[in-house]
């Protein structure tokens, strides 16, 4: 029998009560539990080999929050991931109490600045405290915005569980993957796909049968934390929606994909015949001219969760626009594999940041360059300005630099809400001009505007060497001549110069070039995706950063140049 979706939300509101509540009383005194929240995390890491070296012991013992903060900061430095990578190996290597207490439940992967992955420990603390009663105050969240969000089918794209195992066997894989499988049987059981498609290795079968499974049904509710994910998806069913139609109708999964036989069988059970949902395709591709978009076949989707802040914005704007009246996309919120952060709790884009889960500090923008720069606790914020990201942890990070430019929206009480800007790595300096991505960004979209061309994928490099910028666009019309896209580098170069002062400092005074044009081929974004997941990034964490100083990256750019 299916449980009705109105008596799930009531389950869901009583199941988030305690974490509501818990976190309403610590965002009245932000100060107060950060405070609270460090000590915890102090104290339980203090017998940890990291813990002893850092004196935890001794910096609990401080009675007032300040002094507390201060200690912490003086015996601890802020750091980024290559720091904490030794302490980690000795845990992969079953070293058990080194940067938590006992040994890691599982490790999160994802690509650091080296060419080695960052292993991300994953305390049972840290899942069962932290993750899952963030799960269940997002769950009742997507209720109180939607309530029919569970009134159809659901579409959840997640990482795989276990990718492999660490030295001593423990997993490492995916943090979502784990929560997705963590939540409540009777909304699992709504999952129009199982878990073991994502253990299709060619992305185009994978894509393939993720949208032959979810056509097949009417969707209210989609997650997919990066929107280009659900482009991807989107193109698919562009390309094969006649495929969907007969296997629909026939209760198969064409053989033009590569999908192993036992992922096949597993899959029997979701691939009924379904004569009359293949019937109903047919007649909304009549209806729109053999154009169906995602508002056609599932019209009555309620509610999309997806990033739609920093430089997923693009793909952001372009799903929005497939999406069916009334259908809210909401904001996934600012998380990574380091660290859940927050929860977007309204149909903005600021996450209501929890401290009583973390400990957070930030360095505003304005001092990020200096060599001893201040560190601003919660308290400290200000609306509408921009800060670094530093977070502590259950799970065995400690002062850990995030590389992330937020920006504070709003409050929740009295504990500020953000999201996300940009990397703070998304700042390229050739001589001294920072110019910013999203300035870049901003640039094409006028350029666009002013030329009346339109670029489907663009991203820039910083040539140092050259002493100038490298554009790269592939446009949506074919054959553009070589003299209007120069046309339209300029039209990006001048509007940088209104936005930066630096990089029209630099331009007039010739210290940076004339920026140079190239023009990329068809599908160009595609190559480049693929060619990252093949080099280590892991296809719901891609995130496509548009302005870089990168020499391998760009090489692989290069080779897309139209001839």
């Amino acid at each position: 029998m299916t449980i009705p979706y109105q008596l799930i939300n009531l389950g869901l509101a009583i199941m988030s009560l305690p974490g509501r509540m818990s976190l309403a009383r610590a965002s009245r005194n932000p100060e107060k539990a950060s405070a609270r929240t460090l000590r915890k995390i102090l104290n339980l890491a203090k017998n940890t080999a990291y813990g002893k070296e850092h004196h935890f012991g001794a910096i609990v013992k401080a009675r007032k929050p300040e002094q507390l903060f201060r200690l912490y900061e003086k015996s601890v430095k802020a750091s980024e991931y290559e720091s904490f990578r030794p302490y980690v190996e000795r845990h992969k290597h079953g070293e058990a109490n080194v940067l938590i207490p006992g040994k890691p439940l599982m490790y999160a992967t994802t690509s650091g600045t080296t060419s080695k992955p960052k292993w991300i420990p994953i305390s049972q603390k840290y899942m069962k405290d932290v993750y899952d009663v963030m799960s269940h105050i997002w769950l009742d969240n997507f209720a109180r915005v939607r309530p029919k969000f569970l009134s159809g089918g659901l579409v959840v794209s997640v990482a795989k569980v276990v990718e492999g195992y660490a030295e001593d066997g423990t997993i490492f894989g995916s943090v979502s993957g784990v929560t997705a499988k963590k939540i409540p049987s009777i909304i699992r059981k709504r999952f129009v796909t199982p878990p073991e498609v994502y253990d299709i290795s060619d992305y185009t079968a994978r894509y393939y049968v993720m949208m032959r499974l979810a056509i097949a049904h009417s969707v209210s509710y989609i997650v997919a934390p990066n929107p280009s994910t659900l482009l991807e998806l989107i193109h698919n069913a562009e390309e094969y929606f006649d495929d969907y139609i007969e296997d629909i109708e026939k209760g198969s999964i064409s053989e033009k994909f590569d999908v192993s036989p036992e992922i096949r069988s597993v899959l029997a059970g979701f691939t009924i015949p379904d004569p009359e949902r293949a019937d109903f395709l047919r007649r909304v591709k009549e209806k729109c001219g053999g154009k169906p978009q995602l508002k056609d076949w599932w019209p009555d989707m309620q509610l999309l969760s997806s990033w739609k802040c920093g430089n997923t914005a693009i793909a952001a704007e372009k799903v929005q626009q497939q999406l069916p009246a009334g259908c809210c996309y909401q904001e996934l919120g600012y998380f990574a594999s380091e660290c859940r952060f927050g929860l977007v709790l309204d149909e903005g884009i600021d996450s209501t940041l929890f401290p009583n889960y973390h400990y957070y500090e930030f360095i505003e923008e304005s001092d990020l360059e200096n060599p001893e720069p201040r560190f601003l606790r919660l308290h400290e914020l200000e609306q509408g300005k921009r800060y670094c990201i530093y977070v502590t942890t259950f799970s065995g990070l400690y002062r850990y630099n995030m590389n992330d430019l937020v920006e504070v929206g709003g409050w929740n009480g009295k504990t500020p809400k953000i999201h996300m800007v940009q990397k703070v790595n998304g700042i390229v300096s050739i001589t001294g001009e920072k110019l910013y991505e999203k300035q870049f960004i901003e640039a094409v979209h006028e350029a666009e505007r002013q030329s009346g061309l339109k670029a489907n994928f663009f991203i820039g490099f910083a040539d140092p060497e050259e002493a100038c910028y490298d554009f790269y666009y592939e446009f949506e019309k074919r054959k553009v001549r070589r003299s209007k896209a120069e046309a339209f580098t300029k039209i990006v170069d001048s509007q940088l110069m209104e936005m930066n002062i630096e990089y029209q400092s630099k331009r007039a005074s010739h210290r940076l070039k004339e920026p140079k044009t190239f023009v990329l081929k068809r599908n160009s974004y595609d190559h480049f995706k693929r060619r990252s997941l093949l080099e280590g990034a892991r296809d719901g964490q891609f995130k496509l950063v548009m302005l870089l100083q990168d020499k391998r990256r760009q090489r692989w750019i290069n080779s897309l140049i139209e001839d």
